[in-house]
């Protein structure tokens, strides 16, 4: 991998709700056109405060940055930019339907 190269590549989560969509799926369709979009430009979401970050999100990834891009009018992704020597990594860490966003960063409780 060249220096200043960008990846995108996903969690085990990620990886397992991606891998149960069907190839055909529109969804499955969007979530490929955004990571091709993050491979163009990592910062293309929109970035969360730190006081917004889910609490899991830090004890299980242990994040030091944290994205949200909007895949079509319902769903969420969220995901973190990783740097090294080697290049820019931009680590899906979930898709969620637009509530079950809302729930997991506090902003609905039912």
């Amino acid at each position: 991998m060249a220096r200043g190269e960008i990846h995108v590549s996903g969690s085990k989560e990620f990886e397992k709700f991606y891998n149960s969509l069907n190839p055909n799926d529109d969804l499955r369709g969007y979530i490929d056109e955004a990571m091709d979009s993050l491979k163009e430009d990592p910062t293309i979401g929109d970035k969360i405060e730190k006081k917004l970050w889910p609490k899991e999100y830090v004890k299980k990834y242990g994040i030091n940055n944290l994205f949200r891009y909007s895949i079509g009018s319902n769903w969420r992704m969220t995901y973190t930019i990783v740097t090294d020597r080697k290049g820019i990594t931009c680590a899906i860490l979930e898709v969620l339907v637009h509530k079950e966003y809302d729930k997991r960063f506090g902003y609905q409780t039912s």
